[in-house]
């Protein structure tokens, strides 16, 4: 077994088969097939089962993911450490955040980390639910990954740096007919509400909205939350967001209102206790000193 083959094996996990993995890393399907086949006679297990035309994990397979992806990562951190413990003048760091906290503090940790290291590239995959971004962190999808939860996270095998709270503002088309400034429950009747999918702290707001009865309609759910605002724009309806979308949105001509009593969505960086690469390391302590402003 080597490097290699887990690559591959990670490859045709992550594409969802032989044929789109085989496109991904430039490699002839028949090769790519045959090097699997060879890695699963070394281990003596299947990793797929073969069905029609597709491939389902096998139950080693399934056990193989986390540990082939943690051997793959320590890996590129002993390379990373070889070519650059403190310079860091090339390299890529993997990140994962959820849309809001995408937005900010991402923006500026991530600006500031270029500003000290132009030469690495920072990759930042998405999730939409807390539950989602710490389901990463056990896959090795990513070192660091951002999110927003309604409140403090725990968990004892992961580090967590709280880096902030976002209270939830109401977006709402150009010149609505609203009180400027701060908007109460009670404002919101017969507002057409645009929600995110459930899992998230907005869209718990508008279902508890829904529950008590304030005469608010569920006019869209919506899964990407890049559409949202498109929407309020249009005057289709009324959105609920974390306050890192208040620029954005007054920017393109929303209006934006505070909540009272006002939810707040707090901010945490999520990554692993040990072994991470010295970008992540960097990546850290670039958003400690932000935090700490």
């Amino acid at each position: 077994m080597d490097a290699r083959q887990l690559g591959y094996f990670l490859a045709v996990v992550d594409h969802g088969g032989f044929g789109k993995a085989a496109e991904q890393i430039h490699l002839s399907q028949p090769s790519l097939s045959q090097a699997v086949a060879t890695l699963e006679r070394e281990l003596g297990v299947p990793l797929f089962h073969r069905v029609g035309r597709g491939v389902v994990l096998s139950e080693a397979g399934r056990e193989l993911v986390e540990p082939a992806r943690q051997v793959l990562r320590d890996l590129e951190t002993a390379r990373s450490v070889a070519q650059s413990v403190k310079d860091l003048r090339r390299g890529r760091l993997d990140l994962v955040s959820m849309p809001s906290p995408g937005i900010e503090p991402l923006t500026t940790i991530m600006c500031r980390f270029a500003e000290e290291h132009p030469g690495v590239m920072l990759n930042v995959d998405g999730a939409f639910t807390a539950e989602e971004v710490v389901s990463t962190v056990r896959t090795g999808v990513a070192e660091i990954r951002l999110l927003g939860a309604a409140g403090d996270l725990h968990t004892a095998e992961l580090k967590v740096m709280p880096i902030g709270d976002q209270p939830l503002v109401l977006i709402s088309p150009p010149d609505c007919d609203l009180p400027e400034g701060t908007v109460g429950q009670g404002d919101m009747r017969g507002l057409r509400m645009i929600a995110s999918q459930r899992g998230s702290l907005m869209r718990r707001f508008v279902d508890d909205l829904l529950e008590q009865g304030a005469g608010v309609q569920l006019a869209a759910e919506i899964a990407h939350r890049t559409s949202i605002l498109p929407l309020v724009l249009s005057g289709f309806g009324h959105a609920v967001m974390p306050s890192a979308w208040t620029p954005l949105a007054e920017r393109a001509g929303a209006s934006v209102r505070r909540i009272e009593p006002a939810w707040r969505l707090r901010m945490s960086l999520v990554s692993r206790p040990q072994g991470l690469t010295p970008a992540a390391r960097t990546f850290l302590r670039i958003a400690s000193e932000w935090t700490a402003e």
